[in-house]
């Protein structure tokens, strides 16, 4: 027993030390490609923000116009009203009366609805002001005819009746100006699409030359890159990433700005319902709201210059990259 407890010390005594254990060392963190936070970033944040809203808000603005297009274009075959003007010895409502009768007895009308004076001098309210008094006043009243869309009646034939009755009595079915009316839509709407393309291309530019300044601040490393063996492919991703954040966030704030104003003035086109203002509003763009295609629009916007801003840094990288490699075909 004594000699194994000796033989065990001097085996023990004869071992080599232990290894000491590897310390883990803090890696270093590797330097992006571009800088994820500088001047010019935040700079093209801002501008393709303002892009954005302003993209935004002509979508909006189509969107308003294009849909009251549609109803002033229903209107020509709903709606037809027949003035009754003033004169002496004729007595108004016996002359409403008759010319809402004359007009009922016809095949495709639906209902003639005579408007009262509380209506009529709400509709004369914003020029001659509250408080009137259309009895006291030589005003037009009007009776609002509403026919059936697919058998609609005789206007001519609807006329020559009328006119013998009361010779003061006009009847307009608002072809000619709701007409007029459409035109001017179709244009604006046009106009609108091609202000839209022209803010998209200008945001398309402004990557552009922000991808070459980025490109131009750190040009040394990109080369660098290029010539030790690194694909085109991924320094494009590098950048298309970068731009891709970028441009995400500049159209996400430009596109909560536009709903913002939206929502804004859909608010104030139902808080100002039954007034003056309101109802000349409503007139033209119905109640002020884009109604759920235009915020989808909105989205669709957001989306499409966030991708505009990858694709478009991608091809400028991948374009600058192949200008040095026909300038250098050695590859030295």
């Amino acid at each position: 027993m004594i000699e194994e407890a000796e033989h065990a010390g001097q085996a023990a005594a004869e071992a080599p030390p232990p290894r000491p254990m590897p310390v883990a060392r803090p890696q270093r963190k590797t330097a992006p490609i571009v800088p994820s936070q500088n001047v010019a970033g935040r700079s093209l944040i801002s501008v393709i923000a303002i892009m954005t809203f302003l993209s935004c808000l002509t979508l909006g603005g189509v969107t308003l116009v294009s849909s009251s297009a549609v109803i002033w274009e229903s209107q020509i075959s709903r709606e037809a009203t027949i003035q009754v003007k003033p004169a002496d010895g004729v007595d108004m409502d016996a002359a409403l009366e008759t010319v809402s009768r004359i007009a009922s007895g016809f095949a495709g009308v639906r209902n003639a609805h005579i408007v009262d004076r509380e209506a009529t001098a709400r509709l004369l309210e914003p020029w001659l002001g509250a408080g009137l008094d259309v009895d006291d006043l030589p005003v037009p009243r009007l009776v609002v005819i509403t026919i059936d869309e697919d058998h609609p009646p005789d206007f001519e034939q609807m006329r020559a009746m009328i006119t013998p009755e009361v010779p003061t009595a006009t009847l307009d079915d608002h072809r000619t100006w709701v007409d007029r009316l459409v035109a001017m839509a179709r244009t604006t709407v046009t106009i609108g699409m091609a202000v839209l393309i022209l803010m998209l291309s200008a945001t398309v530019l402004s990557v552009v030359f922000a991808t070459r300044g980025a490109m131009a601040g750190n040009g040394h490393i990109i080369e660098v890159l290029h010539f030790v063996g690194a694909e085109a492919t991924f320094i494009a991703a590098e950048f298309r990433r970068h731009f891709l954040v970028t441009g995400m966030k500049g159209a996400i704030a430009g596109g909560a700005a536009a709903v913002v104003v939206f929502i804004g003035f859909s608010w104030w086109s139902s808080m100002n319902f039954a007034t003056p203002e309101g109802d000349q509003t409503s007139a033209l763009f119905g109640n002020f709201a884009i109604g759920l295609s235009g915020y989808l629009g909105v989205a669709l916007i957001v989306l499409v210059i966030g991708a505009l801003t990858a694709i478009t840094s991608h091809i400028t990288v991948v374009s600058y990259l192949a200008d040095i490699d026909m300038r250098t075909p050695d590859g030295g």
